[in-house]
């Protein structure tokens, strides 16, 4: 190999055939398999790998601390990538500190503010609003961050994202493919980064299909939380007759559910409906309510290892995945008994 490529973590890991974590893992003698350890020193040895100064400048003075930001820790989806990430950064060390910022921007700043003063090694943060003001403090950060969402067009930092967009658009041709017309939409705050996502995928999704976009149709609720989506349903029911309803995510979507039963009516044969995150809330359901999987647990993993490259990397060149989401069909969108699938299910 040219001596004139530097050799990186990532480059050792394609190497070995292991994954990112395995190779830190074995780096800083920690348990491993007898395998991968075996893998990563021949790849090491066949690759000439040296540690960066810098790499080991941050490892003499670390906290063994990752920190995980999210809006609510309450949330399904946030436990389920928290589960994920605490799996990955584990095998490399590294305990997991949890913090809720709430929807508010400020308290992102606050906590970004609290890391920079040496309390982690890294941040992954999942941000509800991405205001300028967050993009120049994260730009600016001495932080090793991930992003977990969307950022604005040509801000260079690592993020690993879901096309909301494309998996609402998924849930809309499941209900046009359902005979359903009439298909209402309830989204969270639209001045939040997966709100305007969300609503951009179900505005297209009706176009192309030539369905009518009706203001009634639509409703906000102040947050998306189990709460506040009674409040929104319960005023969407007031004002419409929808006979499908997709939500922006499974709370609404349970919120949803529960309001339809009170007010006696059949789901799936009166009002279909449809959540987003796939979370075990949607499965465990009566009905089960089928929801647009947005991949949670793979966007945790990707971004868990990428912020350990991170770390061990801080000069490389920033990274953004997109996750593809599929559609999780369950038994309140279809009026057979029998559930199918599209994509890569669970």
């Amino acid at each position: 190999m040219s001596t004139h490529k530097r050799i990186t973590v990532q480059l050792v890991a394609d190497h070995a055939g292991v994954s990112i974590a395995s190779v830190s893992r074995v780096l800083n003698g920690l348990a491993a398999s007898d395998e991968v350890v075996a893998k990563v020193n021949q790849a090491v040895a066949e690759l000439g790998y040296v540690p960066s100064a810098t790499a080991r400048s941050l490892k003499a003075g670390k906290t063994d601390q990752i920190a995980f930001a999210v809006a609510d820790v309450g949330n399904p989806v946030y436990v389920a990538m928290m589960h994920e990430v605490s799996q990955v950064i584990a095998h490399s060390g590294y305990r997991l500190v949890l913090s809720s910022t709430g929807n508010e921007a400020e308290a992102q700043l606050d906590v970004l503010d609290s890391l920079n003063r040496g309390f982690a090694d890294g941040l992954l943060l999942s941000p509800l609003r991405v205001t300028p003001e967050l993009v120049e403090r994260l730009q600016t950060s001495r932080l090793p961050i991930v992003i977990i969402g969307s950022l604005p067009e040509g801000v260079e930092l690592d993020n690993v994202r879901a096309d909301s967009p494309v998996g609402v658009g998924l849930a809309v041709d499941h209900l046009v493919e359902q005979g359903r017309k009439r298909i209402a939409f309830v989204n969270g705050p639209v001045d939040t980064v997966p709100g305007a996502a969300r609503l951009s995928g179900y505005v297209n999704a009706m176009t192309k299909h030539g369905l009518p976009l009706q203001a009634e149709m639509q409703v906000n609720a102040a947050d998306f939380t189990y709460k506040d989506g009674l409040v929104a349903v319960n005023a969407l029911l007031d004002q419409a007759t929808p006979d499908a309803i997709i939500c922006a995510n499974d709370l609404l979507a349970v919120a949803a559910l529960k309001a339809m039963t009170l007010r006696g009516l059949s789901v799936p044969n009166d009002v279909a409906l449809v959540g987003m995150d796939d979370t075990d809330v949607a499965e465990l359901a009566i009905p089960s309510i089928t929801s647009v999987n947005l991949g949670s647990r793979t966007r945790a993993e990707a971004a868990a290892e990428m912020l350990l490259r991170r770390i061990d990397e801080p000069n490389a060149p920033a990274e953004s995945v997109v996750i593809a989401p599929t559609l999780t069909i369950r038994e309140s969108s279809v009026m057979q008994r029998e559930t199918a699938s599209v994509g890569d299910n669970k």
